[in-house]
């Protein structure tokens, strides 16, 4: 199968979905543990929820899961989130801190997967962004992720539904993130939070530089917002889910309304 999934469309909206896939290859299967092969960290059905939403919308999809190798993480393995507990390039554990390997893989074997699944993701996505900017003369990144809302070994108490992150305000235009708050804030029965826990994984820190007509956020979505539970099987709720559509849709249609109006490149 294709490591990378590209849909290109003709909005200035592209959506990043790095943690989706769960293609593992046999050689990689092999080495994980029990824990580890139940895949539970994936961002379940993301790129179900967000399928439609926005006619034109560009999706950049890696089809290989974050055990592999982290599309979202530095490729030079520097963390994220210093003193904090994280997960790095290939995690070694999971998010509730179980090793998920019998094996964990050398140097080597993660330099190997990184020229295999983790550049060809971000060469697809820095062409695709590209692209786009050329049309528009400015792109916007919209990473799509999701994690569950309770997860001690990362975080305090219960995460908010929408966890907005544009690592504190410099990978996008400030109307870009006011707008997205607003429309979080204002959507009835759910929480939100600005730069909270979550401030934007690699990809939106590295792409977004609004000076040079990119523009990224990352929305990180509490999985009860969508999910039937946050524990195996995943299962995807369509109740759930056609209430928060809307709220995404929103989101989106307002990003790419707004393009024409953040200028093109300096």
């Amino acid at each position: 199968m294709n490591a990378i999934e590209v849909n290109q469309g003709d909005s200035p909206i592209v959506l990043g979905l790095p943690h989706t896939g769960t293609h593992i290859p046999d050689v990689v299967s092999a080495k994980l543990n029990a824990r580890g092969k139940g895949l539970d960290d994936t961002d379940w059905h993301i790129h179900e929820l967000y399928d439609g939403l926005l006619e034109g919308a560009t999706t950049v999809r890696a089809m290989f899961h974050r055990y592999v190798i982290d599309a979202n993480r530095d490729p030079s393995g520097a963390s994220l989130y210093p003193g904090q507990n994280t997960t790095g390039l290939v995690p070694l554990t999971d998010f509730d801190g179980n090793d998920i390997w019998d094996r964990p893989p050398s140097d080597s074997e993660i330099e190997e997967r990184r020229l295999t699944f983790h550049a060809p993701y971000h060469a697809a996505l820095e062409a695709e962004l590209a692209r786009v900017r050329d049309i528009h003369g400015v792109a916007i990144l919209y990473d799509c992720h999701s994690i569950r809302s309770v997860i001690p070994y990362l975080f305090e108490g219960t995460l908010p539904d929408f966890n907005i992150g544009t690592n504190l305000g410099t990978t996008c235009d400030p109307a870009i993130e006011s707008a997205v708050a607003e429309i979080c804030a204002g959507a009835e029965g759910y929480s939100s939070v600005i730069n909270g826990r979550f401030k934007g994984g690699w990809t939106t820190r590295h792409y977004g530089q609004p000076g040079s007509g990119i523009h990224a956020i990352q929305m990180e979505l509490a999985q009860s917002t969508y999910l039937t539970d946050e524990a195996a099987p995943w299962e995807y709720d369509a109740a759930k889910a056609a209430r928060l559509r809307p709220i995404l849709k929103q989101i989106l249609t307002k990003l790419a309304d707004m393009a024409p109006t953040l200028g093109g490149n300096t």
